[in-house]
This record gives C-alpha cells, structure tokens and sequence, in this order.
C-alpha cells in the first residue's frame, strides 16, 4: 500500500512539473500583425506653445508656466514636461508621447500671474508637421 501511494506522489509530481514547461496559446507570447503593433508603440515629439487671449500663436518668448500636461482621454494617462515650478522659455518640448487623443492644459508657474485652458487633440502622423513636431497650442484663459 505505501508502496502504491509513493508510485502515485511520484507520477503526480512528474507530471506537474512537465506540464510546466509544456508550450501552450496562454503561455506563449501573442504574434499579431507587425504593422499594428508598430502602430501601438509608435511616439511622437510634441512642441508647446501658447494661444493668446486675442488668438495669436506664439513659440517665443518666457512664461509664468509650471509645466505642460498631455491627458490621455482614455487611458487618464498623464504625461507632463516637469520642468517644475517658475518660468518657462517656448517652445517647451516633450518626447515620446503615444499616439492617442489627448487633453492638453499647461499648469500656473509660481507666480500665479496666468491661468492656463485646454485643448483636445489627436496625437497620429496625420498631426505631424513639417518640423517633425505635433504642435499644441494651450490658451491662455486670463492673465494679470
């Protein structure tokens, strides 16, 4: 009898172990489509400037900004430029944002002299300018 139940211990342990290193779908890395997931991984560089409350356009010049901060609208992803607190010189800069759709907003710098809106924008080639860049600009909601 003991000697059957040692036979069984041992049969039961092989196989456990042998089933671990056996290949299957779930154990397996996932193979899809190139294309898609070089699409996933895909970044871009992102250029910040600032809309003024009369609507013009700038990428000059310093600013009460803390830091930039791009949203994902799906994920809540945050990615900011974390220049920290002060002022900031433009056009501000961040690297490697995924494509996606994303809120885009700026945070007050340590003088509290400018508040700072949002904007949604999609974040793909299609936005890509000549510069290489996906330009943003944040508006300015007031300023004293």
């Amino acid at each position: 009898m003991k000697n059957s139940a040692v036979k069984i211990l041992l049969v039961a342990g092989v196989m456990i172990v042998g089933s671990s290193f056996s290949t299957n779908e779930s154990n397996s890395p996932k193979t899809g489509d190139p294309s898609k997931e070089a699409a996933k991984a895909k970044t871009y560089k992102i250029r910040y400037g600032l809309l003024g409350q009369d609507g013009s356009k700038t990428l000059s010049g310093s600013y009460d900004v803390g830091n930039f901060i791009a949203t994902n609208t799906v994920t809540g992803q945050s990615y900011d430029t974390y220049y920290g607190g002060g002022f900031q010189t433009l056009p501000a800069y961040f690297d490697d944002l995924p494509a996606g759709n994303y809120t885009f907003t700026a945070m007050q710098g340590q003088g509290g002299w400018v508040g700072y809106g949002s904007v949604t924008s999609e974040v793909s080639d299609a936005k890509v300018d000549t510069d290489g860049y996906v330009t943003i600009y944040i508006p300015i909601a007031w300023e004293e």
